[in-house]
């Protein structure tokens, strides 16, 4: 039972999971307790229950799925790297000091990688001037305050919510941002396509709902729900996790090297001029199993989502024997789950990406009610392969092309948060990586 007076069953079972989340799936939603915590969400999916769940996965499944969606997806991230990315580091590593925040880095880059893929616009946060973007530090100042909702008892946040006192003012002026913000954006994008009309050219999520045929379901209402669901999901989600691979590869020179040895071939390829920086193709990541191993170990260690929740509709027996009555809740805390010895074996604190391969050298599979970084059953997380590309992208350009060491003394720890943001960033080095020199180190 926390703070809040609301009791909380908590189980890192991976049985219970599979339960919960795939064999009982529909007596355990999100909730309308869920939907009021995230309420700046509104009726999107990550709210959504039932019918309207279903019909909005669809429509999103159907979108992300496609040949064209993923090819966009793709040269965004590429186009990301190589413009702004690639030269920002390499300002950072030319100058006095050669010092950055990697987390703050990271995050500007996913949102506008997000941006893009959402809106069909990018908001220019990974400029060289790093310039501070109201909309960003809303969705900060929103996960904090979600957090401590699970914190405080409803009673008491929502009155602070009425009357934007304490950390709910923080909330208010947050959603007034974000809404001005989707509210100007889908104006803009309903604006382009009536008069250019160019439902055939545009690639972002957002025109392709605004040229969908099922006009009465298109509404502001709905493209803000979505909108917003899907840019708090692409940002904080993959920049999370990149942070994270950063901060462990710091840690970890083993991993660093084999992840170059596994580059080396490709990049040996491309037969760069001096000084150019070198990006990889979507074609060329899909081999990189070591990296794409190293990835997951750092899902499993850092899960972007560290604490999901359900509720219960009927009561019910978990296989571990638990009873639960109707309402009862249920917590799976994935950031202890993915470092049990029970679940992950006696190494289970190492960063090991090879617990990932076969002996053949082929991916593992693990199933996701193990592995719970992407969720698990009917709501596994649709966009799963537009993450892994994206991270792959920006890894394998980064330690290709830089050096990147953590400042002595800083300390990163977790962020009190709904996702897993880094408290005090990370600070780090950062070098132009001689590519002579890369297998010598």
């Amino acid at each position: 039972m926390g703070l809040a007076g609301v009791r909380f069953f908590f189980t890192c079972d991976p049985s219970n999971v599979r339960h919960i989340f795939t064999s009982n799936f529909h007596n355990y939603p999100k909730g309308e307790e869920y939907a009021e915590i995230f309420d700046v969400l509104g009726h999107g999916i990550f709210n959504a229950d039932g019918e309207s769940w279903r019909s909005q996965r669809a429509k999103s499944q159907l979108l992300m799925a496609s040949p064209r969606f993923r090819s966009f997806s793709a040269r965004c991230a590429r186009d990301k790297v190589d413009k702004s990315l690639l030269p920002f580091l390499a300002h950072v590593a030319d100058a006095t000091g050669a010092r950055c925040d990697l987390h703050d880095v990271i995050l500007r880059m996913t949102f506008d990688i997000t941006c893009n893929l959402v809106f069909g616009v990018d908001p220019g946060c990974l400029r060289i001037d790093l310039p501070v973007v109201p909309v960003a530090r809303a969705m900060d100042d929103v996960l904090e305050t979600i957090f401590l909702r699970y914190v405080f008892p409803p009673a008491c946040w929502r009155l602070m919510y009425r009357y934007e006192l304490g950390p709910e003012k923080k909330m208010v002026v947050a959603r007034r941002t974000i809404d001005l913000f989707a509210a100007d954006t889908i104006a803009k994008r309903r604006s382009h396509h009536n008069v250019y009309n160019q439902s055939s050219s545009d690639d972002d999520m957002l025109s392709s709902f605004i040229c969908s045929n099922d006009d009465d379901d298109v509404t502001d209402d709905f493209l803000r729900d979505t909108a917003v669901n899907l840019l708090f999901a692409g940002r904080d989600t993959t920049g999370a996790t990149l942070s994270w691979f950063f901060h462990l590869v710091c840690k970890n020179p083993r991993v660093e090297h084999k992840i170059l040895d596994e580059l080396a071939p490709t990049a040996a390829t491309k037969k760069p001029q001096q000084d150019t920086l070198v990006s990889f193709d979507v074609s060329e990541l899909s081999s990189l199993v070591y990296l794409h191993a190293a990835l997951c170990e750092c899902l499993r260690l850092y899960p972007p989502l560290p604490f999901p929740n359900k509720v219960a509709i009927a009561g019910d027996v978990l296989p571990s024997g638990h009873k639960f009555k109707a309402s009862e809740k249920i917590l799976v805390p994935s950031y202890s789950m993915g470092r049990m010895e029970g679940v992950w074996g006696k190494d289970c604190m190492e960063f090991r990406p090879e617990r990932w391969l076969t002996d053949d050298g082929k991916l593992r599979h693990e199933p996701s009610y193990k592995f719970f970084a992407f969720n698990a059953g009917p709501r596994t997380c649709l966009g799963k392969d537009v993450a892994f590309t994206q991270m792959k992208a920006v890894a394998a350009a980064v330690l290709w092309n830089f050096a990147v060491e953590a400042v002595p003394g800083h300390v990163v720890e977790p962020k009190l948060s709904v996702m897993l943001h880094m408290k005090n960033g990370l600070a780090v080095t950062v070098k132009r990586r001689k590519v002579a020199c890369v297998h010598a180190t």
